[in-house]
């Protein structure tokens, strides 16, 4: 199965949505919040090549992007392999 790692703020509504497709799916992750470490947020900003919002989402280590990237990949069934 793939790992997903959304990085996230408790105070962010894309994050909220990003982890509700991700449940209704089924999909496991884990969740890193960003929101009070700036040694995570820094990370996250290294990993996802520069883009410092949130949620950044990761499959296996790869950056898809945030909510926006994420439901388009789902309306086009690139979610399937991950239930």
């Amino acid at each position: 199965m793939a790992r997903v790692t959304v990085y996230t703020t408790d105070y962010c509504p894309y994050c909220v949505q990003a982890k509700r497709l991700l449940h209704e799916m089924a999909i496991e992750y884990e969740e890193i919040d960003v929101g009070a470490d700036p040694a995570l947020r820094t990370e996250m900003v290294q990993k996802a090549g520069g883009r410092r919002t949130v949620p950044q989402i990761f499959i296996d280590g790869a950056s898809i992007g945030g909510y926006v990237e994420l439901r388009a990949l789902a309306d086009q069934g690139g979610l399937a392999h991950l239930t």
